[in-house]
């Protein structure tokens, strides 16, 4: 079930169930949207990349690896630690795995169908299914 942008001023959040855990909707305007995923230990995001959307995440509890890279170069990883954050550029490829419970908060343009799964553990390849 896909999200539907709020038409009021006040609305309650929403939440959609993913394979790796779940992310809830906080905010949505024409500009920017903000949500807050929940990714279980040993999870992983697909490694996608975005056409148009701009992100900017940070880690508020847990541990996690973030692969990524600019263009076609390698994939770098790095572990994240509560506090840092990451913006994540048109076409940037990245990969989020959760080393243990591991909540994010993450704000954007409000591209939500902008995803382009590279690989995916749950099948989800080429898809902006949820």
């Amino acid at each position: 079930m896909a999200f539907q942008r709020p038409e009021d001023v006040f609305f309650r959040t929403q939440r959609q169930d993913k394979p790796w855990g779940h992310e809830r909707l906080w905010a949505w305007s024409e500009t920017y949207v903000g949500k807050l995923l929940h990714v279980k230990a040993g999870e992983s995001l697909s490694l996608q990349y975005h056409e148009r959307k701009d992100e900017t995440i940070s880690l508020l509890s847990g541990r996690a690896e973030l692969q990524h890279a600019e263009g076609e170069g390698e994939l770098e990883t790095r572990i994240l630690e509560p506090g840092d954050c990451v913006r994540v550029r048109p076409g940037m490829r990245h990969r989020m795995t959760a080393l243990e419970d591991s909540d994010f908060l993450e704000v954007s343009t409000p591209e939500l169908d902008d995803v382009v799964r590279l690989e995916d553990r749950y099948g989800r390849e080429g898809t902006s299914a949820p």
